[in-house]
């Protein structure tokens, strides 16, 4: 006879057992399954909040709510800033200006104004009325003559005048007031100088026409003796 191999028994299985463990498993791995949800959502909230908690927090209502934030406002600095420029190129364009005007009136000192003649005519028909009367020769020269020339030569002297002082008004004004970024154009200067050469020049005319310096009046022939 030959030895036979000795078998380990196995408990008998009862017709429910496989049921049981087969449910007992699939709970076991839809908890797994659900365990691993839990920890995968987990983690992504983790990873996210960082990201959410580094991006930049509207400061817009801290502006707002701060004071010192309007007055830095790079906005209204450029509106001074043009308000600014503004008021100086009007300052400028005024010196300008001025620097023209003061060449005519001293042009209109050298060679005369319609104001000048309306004088002029004025004194010659109040000499002829003073005179009409009677007088000698020598008062119908000085009535007639001499003060027409004295009236011409005195508004004359007042346009030179207004000229030189227009002219240096605009070679000093950048001494006065704000300092200006820009300085004054080479050109303004060069005429105001010719203006106030122009004025200097109508001035020294006029006072020597008005005392009768450059040329004299004329003068009365003596009557003949025995005449």
């Amino acid at each position: 006879m030959n030895p036979t191999t000795p078998t380990t028994p196995t408990a008998p299985v009862a017709e429910g057992d496989g049921e049981k463990k087969t449910a007992e498993n699939a709970v076991t791995d839809t908890a797994g399954t659900k365990d691993a949800a839990d920890r995968s959502e987990t983690a992504g909230r983790l990873d996210k909040a960082p990201t959410e908690s580094a991006e930049p927090a509207d400061l817009s209502d801290g502006a707002d709510a701060d004071p010192d934030a309007a007055e830095h406002d790079p906005d209204l600095d450029l509106d001074l800033d043009d308000d600014t420029d503004t008021d100086k190129e009007s300052a400028g364009l005024g010196t300008a200006a001025a620097a023209v005007v003061s060449v005519g009136l001293g042009i209109v000192s050298l060679s005369g104004a319609w104001s000048g003649r309306v004088a002029a005519e004025r004194e010659t028909l109040i000499g002829q009325i003073k005179t009409s009367s009677g007088g000698s020769a020598a008062q119908q020269i000085s009535e007639i003559y001499g003060d027409a020339w004295h009236a011409t030569a005195l508004v004359n002297g007042i346009f030179g005048l207004v000229a030189l002082l227009v002219g240096c008004y605009v070679l000093v004004r950048p001494a006065f007031g704000a300092p200006s970024a820009h300085p004054q154009a080479g050109w303004v200067r060069a005429v105001a100088k010719g203006g106030i050469a122009l004025g200097v020049i109508g001035v020294l005319v006029a006072v020597g026409m008005y005392f009768d310096l450059i040329v004299a009046l004329p003068t009365a022939a003596a009557p003949a003796a025995g005449s």
